[in-house]
């Protein structure tokens, strides 16, 4: 992989992503285990988990997720505006009418 199809940057990419949100979800599921009681999680007058350790891990999981949504939202976010309008296209490939594809610029 090579740094034009998004390789390395992608990884640190989703290093930025997963790293930070697994640490949260750690620390999540800390205080969800200290605090909460799975057994006694009542919806529609059933429990709603069985287990302990499967609730925690559900637990875990959805912190998780959401760290990751958090994490991918900044991410997305951070992006410059040469980023964003970037054609992905080298300027012979490009169509026709295209302003940028006789200049290879933005004019």
């Amino acid at each position: 992989m090579n740094v034009a199809s998004g390789g390395p940057a992608m990884m640190q990419r989703l290093i930025h992503i997963l790293w930070p949100s697994f640490l949260v979800a750690g620390a999540a599921d800390i205080v969800f285990t200290t605090l909460v009681d799975p057994l006694n999680i009542v919806y529609d007058g059933e429990a709603l988990f069985d287990d302990r350790i499967g609730a925690y891990t559900f637990g875990f999981f959805v912190f998780w997720l959401l760290g990751i949504a958090s994490s991918a939202t900044t991410c997305y976010f951070q992006r410059s505006a040469d980023e964003i309008n970037r054609c992905p296209l080298p300027p012979p490939d490009r169509p026709e009418g295209c302003p940028k594809r006789d200049t290879g610029g933005c004019c």
